[in-house]
């Protein structure tokens, strides 16, 4: 009886071990199931995460291409800036006018040349979107109202832009935002002193926004 209880002891001893050999066959099944399903997401995660940055990146370099013959690239402010057109105001005044006949032709194909490449940057970059910011400036000479008549510089351009058909709301990835910097402003023509009459102007800036990309 003895050697019957013996081999019965071994026999469930054997199967006790055959069923935890097999639990634990199937636990490192699920597990490498698992590190590979946890894998292939992250390589999904890091795949979409290297596409937004290239996005990203692309949306940054996008600016490159606008209308050369109207903005330049200034390298020490890192920002476009525009090319060869005059848009000094009379002292104390915000009246377009005060600008040049011609310049003010340049001026509204500079206009026109950012609508361009608003349309264009859309075709390419669906989600890009894009601040545009104009900002109004005055001179070193400490007058009292100096942002009010900054300001009116600014919206005297989309005014003028408004006047001659061109709108930026509807293009749909094109925010504006007026501003007056009065003689605050880093980006300033030099010598910055009350005489430069050059300081007397609008700047005009458009910087990508990521925004959400996909």
């Amino acid at each position: 009886m003895a050697k019957n209880r013996s081999n019965t002891f071994w026999l469930s001893y054997s199967d006790l071990m055959t069923s935890l050999f097999f639990i634990m066959l199937v636990l490192f099944i699920v597990c490498v199931v698992k590190m590979k399903g946890i894998n292939t997401q992250l390589d999904n995660e890091v795949n979409a995460k290297e596409e937004q940055l290239r996005k990203i990146e692309e949306l940054n370099n996008s600016i490159k291409e606008i209308d050369n013959n109207y903005f330049k690239y200034d390298e020490s402010f890192k920002r476009h800036t525009l090319k060869n057109i005059d848009v000094s105001f009379n002292t104390y005044s915000s009246n377009i006018q005060d600008i040049n006949k011609s310049q003010l032709d340049k001026l509204l194909k500079a206009g026109e040349a950012i609508v361009s490449f608003m349309k264009d940057a859309k075709q390419k970059i669906p989600e890009a979107q894009y601040l545009l910011i104009i900002e109004g400036q005055s001179s070193r000479d400490f007058y009292q109202q100096n942002y009010e008549l900054s300001y009116k510089r600014a919206l005297a351009l989309i005014k003028f832009w408004s006047q001659n058909g061109i709108e930026f709301d509807s293009l749909g990835n094109c925010e504006v935002l007026i501003s007056g910097s009065g003689q605050s402003s880093k980006f300033r023509l030099q010598p910055d002193i009350k005489g430069n009459k050059g300081n007397q102007r609008f700047v005009i800036h458009i910087i990508p926004k990521p925004g959400i990309i996909e």
